[in-house]
């Protein structure tokens, strides 16, 4: 039977029968598992180009560069062609998308910022890797900060909060608890490695605005936001905690709609793992309330991990859009894995869901989505549909080309340091600093003129002249009295220049 792209619907792929995404249980969220090479990419680009022709928006991390040809259209895939001949996929054509780009680093695309204060302590102490003691402390200063009014807006503005706190420390103590001197020190050289991997690129302003990853182009068509990660992966964890950032700002802002009849964006999530690994309880129950709550203000989330164990089952259990393509069962982790994925799916009496998950080929998955209802349809399995847009990178001058025509490009592309705790700690230290005394003028002696001598005067005409002897007598002695006084003139004024 032939197959077209289905309006109101996504088309994933075919089986014995046709598998479709209904809109309306978008937001329900969902997972894509699968081992490496297996076709998770392609699924989780079939699911982006879905949700972008029904006009919602959707945001993901291009982990390793390959999802940025969905700015252009595909083509010279023949086992592409020869897949949507496969399933009877009747319209197949190639198709570019409306694409921005995103990068921390501003470097591949409009540079991401938040600030402090949207960060927030508890995920800036998971970015910081800070024991409890230390947690503590740095709740201690962005209290501190809230009291006094001071705005923590990037790392020199805390980093200038942290010495007020160390600064003070004896009277804070009273009011909020010990500071501990160690503490303070540990913070500001995690703070100091966290800018020498680039992240202080990251805070500061014009920050991140929500609406601007919820447009939609001309045509109607949501944009697909795409966040240049490639070199982020060298920072797991600034990664992880980036994304959980913007899920969490998302659930903080988004009023409640309820149930829409589509979702109002799709966050899509690739390797989960980072997200859960080594993370506190606490966080862990964070995350769990923001999936569970965060579906009825329109947003569906979609975790892409290799193994289904990556994922804890209080926020597994939360999935009900699954796509599992093929697991191995090498070891016995492995096999517990197949079994997990396996127990997470509705029986479908035609073929054993344990044996299946092993025997997948490339670009076939295991899916079950939910039905109008929202109760799980049977596991069916599926040969993925091919994407219409490029599989693959775009080129660097597609790419730039795209950049070049955002029409958001002007907002972020310029930084702006506002009046924060940084300048105002400033000013306070310099009010408080003790003024210096009023300079010593040097004393300088008074300086005369020689006074010049009086003429002689006229003797009459009728006195007799010197001789020759008695002038040049006379002569001698008016230049030893003129060599002496200079003598005398210059030991004095020595003396002064050598005091000086």
């Amino acid at each position: 039977m032939n197959q077209t792209i289905s309006e109101g619907r996504i088309f994933l792929g075919q089986g014995e029968l046709p598998v479709h995404l209904l809109p309306k249980m978008g937001n329900r969220h969902g997972v894509i598992a699968g081992a490496t090479g297996t076709g998770k990419t392609v699924t989780l680009q079939v699911l982006a180009e879905g949700f972008s022709r029904l006009g919602v928006p959707v945001f993901m991390a291009d982990v390793k560069g390959d999802l940025s040809g969905m700015c252009v259209p595909g083509g010279g895939k023949p086992k592409l062609e020869e897949r949507a001949q496969q399933i009877g996929l009747a319209d197949y054509g190639y198709l570019g998308f409306p694409v921005t780009f995103w990068d921390l680093y501003g470097k591949q695309g409009h540079p991401v910022r938040t600030t402090i204060s949207e960060m927030g302590p508890l995920l800036l102490s998971r970015l910081l890797n800070l024991n409890d003691t230390q947690e503590g402390v740095l709740n201690l200063t962005f209290k501190l900060a809230d009291d006094e009014g001071l705005l923590l807006l990037d790392l020199k503005d805390l980093r200038a909060m942290l010495v007020h706190v160390a600064d003070n420390a004896a009277d804070l103590t009273k009011e909020y608890g010990n500071v501990s001197a160690t503490s303070v020190g540990a913070i500001q050289r995690n703070l100091l490695v966290l800018e020498q991997q680039g992240a202080d690129q990251f805070f500061g302003e014009p920050a991140l605005q929500l609406t601007d990853l919820m447009a939609r182009a001309p045509d109607g068509r949501g944009m697909v936001n795409i966040l240049a990660a490639d070199q982020l992966m060298s920072n797991p964890r600034l990664y992880s905690t980036f994304l959980l950032w913007l899920l969490s700002e998302l659930f903080e802002d988004l009023p409640e709609i309820g149930d829409p009849e589509q979702p109002k964006l799709v966050f899509f999530f690739d390797e989960a793992h980072l997200l859960f690994t080594d993370a506190p309880r606490a966080l862990v129950e964070k995350i769990e309330q923001v999936v569970r709550l965060i579906r009825s203000k329109g947003v569906g989330v979609y975790f892409i991990s290799q193994n289904p164990l990556d994922v804890p089952d209080s926020v597994l259990g939360q999935l009900g859009n699954r796509v599992q393509h093929a697991l191995r069962a090498y070891t016995p982790r492995d096999q517990k894995a197949v079994e997990t994925a396996a127990t997470t799916f509705r029986v479908n009496p035609k073929f054993k869901t344990n044996d299946a998950i092993t025997q997948l080929g490339v670009g076939e998955a295991l899916v079950s989505v939910l039905d109008e209802k929202g109760i799980p349809t049977v596991v069916e399995r599926a040969l993925i549909r091919p994407p219409a847009s490029r599989l693959g990178p775009a080129a660097p001058e597609e790419r730039q080309a795209v950049i070049q025509h955002s029409i958001i490009g002007a907002k972020y592309n310029q930084t702006f340091d506002r009046d924060s705790a940084y300048e105002s700690l400033k000013r306070s230290a310099e009010a408080a600093a003790p003024v210096p005394p009023p300079p010593v003028r040097e004393y300088r002696a008074p300086q005369y003129e020689r006074p010049r001598p009086e003429p002689a005067p006229r003797r009459p005409a009728a006195r007799k002249t010197d001789t020759a002897f008695e002038a040049a007598t006379k002569s001698v002695l008016r230049s030893a009295g003129s060599q002496l006084g200079r003598s005398l003139v210059r030991g004095v004024l020595g003396s002064i220049f050598k005091k000086r």
